[in-house]
């Protein structure tokens, strides 16, 4: 089968197409889902590039990509929520990684059904992202009905599905986020009418008027001079911002989750990243290095009155069929942004530089893999 690899840890430019053999059952709960569509996450590029390699001894070729949407062909014996012909979505387990793949593995518990109403590649964008936000947001301790949510660049790949989710599931009283000023006048079109609000929880009256919505050019505002300071009740932080925003949180009640900084060594070694059949160790001194950052951090936090944390991605089916739903029911669309087919490796490879950067990029980046 065609795969997206690469040889050795490198950026875009050295991603590779290569015939690998097709994976086949080998476990009772196991499924092969033959792969119509696949998203591209910050993760899948970050890792390709060896951002944990002191931590995981990764084989080569490295097969890129967690999300992907398609049709099962096989299960296995034990298999009792999905039939062949099935069409599906899921976030590939670490063990199963390669969803840039003509054909899949993965355990049935991971794999959700497809939304019916969306396209494969509508499809494919929405697990790792969306189930990071959905568990993101349940981690704020109490109910979320009327507080205030800042979840910065809302337009990215997990912001998206966070403002979302944010104001139509968790029914916040106010949405904050930020774009670059491109982007301005596609947050109503992209992420709905009433998923951002009418701007009083900013600081003047002028920005408001400016902005008319409680969505801030961060290339003309700072957020810490635009938001009123103590406001917010949970930051959903996806761009390694959490410290700077500290004096925004609401005292002795406020929550930051953050997916952008660093985990503590304690977590990432506890982390479904490490769930590898050769049971990797993360280096003693690295981890070390990584809890005390982390404590810094929740020190800082602390002085704020401030609850923060690091938050791993647990992937699981139960949680697509709630995305299905909110997708179903109208509370949650899809943006794919840049497209490109596996077939063609040179869009491909620039697509990814879209994540890699982490610059120009409108949504979600889907390969299409479903050879036509």
């Amino acid at each position: 089968m065609l795969s997206l690899n690469v040889p050795a840890y490198s950026d875009p430019s050295g991603y590779q197409l290569s015939e690998l053999a097709k994976p086949e059952l080998n476990h009772p709960k196991d499924v092969i889902i033959k792969v119509h569509a696949a998203s591209i996450n910050p993760i899948d590029v970050k890792k390709a590039d060896g951002i944990l390699k002191l931590a995981i001894n990764d084989s080569f070729p490295y097969k890129i990509g967690y999300d992907c949407s398609g049709v099962v062909t096989e299960i296995g014996s034990e298999v009792t929520r999905l039939n062949v012909g099935d069409e599906v979505y899921t976030r590939l387990p670490e063990v199963s990684r390669g969803s840039c793949s003509e054909f899949v593995k993965c355990a049935e518990n991971y794999i959700g059904l497809k939304p019916p109403s969306i396209s494969f590649e509508d499809a494919a964008s929405i697990p790792l992202a969306a189930m990071t936000a959905l568990q993101a947001l349940r981690k704020y301790r109490g109910d979320l009905t009327g507080k205030t949510v800042f979840v910065p660049a809302g337009l990215s790949g997990t912001g998206l599905f966070a403002c979302q989710l944010a104001k139509n599931v968790f029914h916040a009283g106010k949405v904050i986020t930020t774009v670059s000023t491109s982007k301005m006048s596609k947050v109503k079109e992209l992420l709905g009418e009433n998923t951002v609000d009418e701007g009083n929880c900013l600081k003047t009256s002028s920005l408001t008027k400016i902005l008319n919505l409680a969505v801030i050019d961060y290339t003309k505002s700072d957020p810490r001079q635009a938001i009123q300071a103590g406001s917010v009740d949970f930051l959903f932080d996806t761009v390694g911002s959490s410290m700077e925003f500290l004096s925004l949180m609401k005292p002795q009640s406020g929550c930051i989750i953050s997916v952008a900084t660093m985990p503590s060594g304690t977590q990432l070694q506890d982390s479904s990243i490490m769930d590898l059949p050769h049971k990797p160790t993360v280096p003693f001194a690295f981890r070390m290095a990584l809890n005390a950052m982390d404590c810094v951090r929740k020190v800082r936090a602390r002085r704020y009155g401030v609850e923060y944390s690091y938050m791993f991605l647990e992937s699981s089916g139960e949680d697509l069929d709630e995305l299905r739903a909110h997708v179903e029911e109208g509370r949650l669309r899809a943006v794919v942004g840049t497209t490109a087919h596996l077939s063609d490796i040179k869009a491909v490879q620039d697509a990814c530089q879209i994540v890699y950067s982490g610059k120009g990029g409108l949504g979600k980046v889907v390969i299409k893999v479903a050879r036509v």
